[in-house]
């Protein structure tokens, strides 16, 4: 009897339970959800800080947010987002796509909410390794530990605020805030903002901010300068050197006054319920060891749903979990773990030969239809079509360089290497 535990019901848990409740091999799926509605980082609300069971909330979602990737590339490859005029959907939109996927595969009924998983254990069995999973009801209190013969960690990465380290940021006389509490712009109505950070959601709130903040200075150290036309009240400024008092100091030498440090610096991956003996470490972002950033090298009956970044992300998952399921239901053996630990050996010291830092070790932009190809290739299943990450990586160049406008894009796939934008915001 094979048990299986999905922990999340995010994008990357719904995408699991899918494929694990029509899988013959498996006989069980528990899906553990500590919300009280399935979506994940999807789902907005208004609160910041804890909820109403003393948990972080676990949202970071702000409420004008649209997707900064067009719906073409957004959906799972055998459920499309429906067509609709737009390319690039507010989140709520994401969200009714997301519930719709999970009533059509009747996963939504088959998910415990509001059920927070506080440790996973392995511990050996009659024929191999198990799991004990424990959980907490929130909703009456009562606690419980179940056996699982497999785990699938589906807890998403944007939900623990990355804090870099600037010298006097403890000690700023102003405000201090992360990104993951941003919601509305009006908090900064009149003040003097410093966003640090120009990722996705960096570059999209510093925008949004000046429209009611007095003055923004987006500090980043982008290779490439933005060539988006930014209003007159923002400017931008390489990285912070350090704070003193209200007062900025920036690697060039400048120097100004804000209000609010408000940080755009990402998130860390973070798995608090996994006991030691899991053997998985988080350090400098880095989550090792994982063999094809998917499968825990030591106990291989555990996998990770979701870690690499910059890539299509649903597609991914679905990718992720055909291969996992494949190597649960026999149709290929993972290699031993010596040879996971080599390849995962190996990968990191390519990556450092390319100039990646440890930081960025989940980090895949052109490297992604390369990963896609290898987990397609080991499992004998369908790769994701090449038009995925073409689009892309267009889309990438255009919110960088037409960040006010690149939204109104819209893209049609024509085949699974072609594609046209029919309305181009750029002309």
């Amino acid at each position: 009897m094979v048990r299986v535990c999905v922990i999340g019901a995010g994008a990357a848990g719904v995408c699991a339970a899918r494929h694990l409740l029509v899988e013959p091999c498996v006989d069980h799926v528990d899906i553990f959800e500590q919300a009280s509605q399935l979506g994940g980082t999807w789902v907005y609300t208004e609160k910041v800080g804890y909820d109403d069971f003393g948990l972080p909330i676990h949202s970071s979602m702000y409420k004008s947010l649209r997707t900064n990737l067009p719906k073409e590339i957004m959906g799972f490859p055998d459920f499309p987002v429906p067509e609709s005029e737009k390319s690039y959907l507010p989140a709520k939109e994401m969200l009714s796509f997301l519930q719709l996927y999970a009533d059509k595969h009747q996963v939504t009924d088959r998910i415990n909410f509001n059920h927070h998983v506080n440790l996973v254990i392995p511990k050996a069995g009659p024929s191999g390794e198990l799991w004990d999973v424990s959980f907490k009801n929130l909703l009456n209190g009562e606690s419980e530990t179940r056996e699982y013969d497999y785990v699938f960690v589906c807890n998403g990465h944007y939900n623990t605020p990355f804090i870099p380290n600037i010298p006097g940021l403890k000690e700023f006389q102003g405000d201090v805030m992360h990104s993951h509490d941003y919601r509305v712009p009006e908090i900064f109505s009149g003040k003097r903002v410093l966003v640090v950070g120009a990722g996705p959601s960096g570059m999209d709130i510093a925008l949004e901010v000046t429209n009611v903040a007095h003055k923004v200075i987006l500090s980043h150290h982008l290779k490439e300068q933005p060539r988006t036309i930014f209003p007159d009240n923002l400017t931008q400024k390489p990285d912070v050197k350090r704070l003193d008092g209200k007062k900025v100091h920036f690697a060039d030498e400048s120097e100004d006054e804000v209000d609010v440090v408000f940080l755009c610096t990402g998130y860390l991956y973070n798995f608090p319920f996994l006991h030691e003996s899991c053997n998985i470490s988080v350090e400098d972002n880095c989550v090792e060891p994982l063999y094809k950033h998917l499968v825990n090298i030591h106990h291989p009956t555990m996998c990770f749903i979701g870690v690499p970044y910059y890539v299509c992300a649903f597609s991914m998952f679905d990718l992720q979990v055909r291969y996992y399921i494949r190597s649960i239901n026999g149709t290929f053996s993972l290699p031993s773990t010596e040879e996971m630990i080599a390849h995962w050996e190996e990968e990191k010291k390519d990556r450092a030969s390319r100039g990646y830092t440890k930081r960025q070790a989940h980090m895949m932009g052109p490297d992604q239809e390369k990963y896609y190809a290898s987990l397609a290739t080991e499992a004998g299943t369908k790769s994701l079509p090449s038009v995925l990450t073409k689009i892309r990586e267009e889309s990438s160049i255009r919110f960088l360089h037409n960040l006010k406008h690149y939204r109104q894009d819209v893209y049609k796939i024509i085949d699974d290497n072609t594609y046209e934008i029919v309305n181009d915001a750029a002309r």
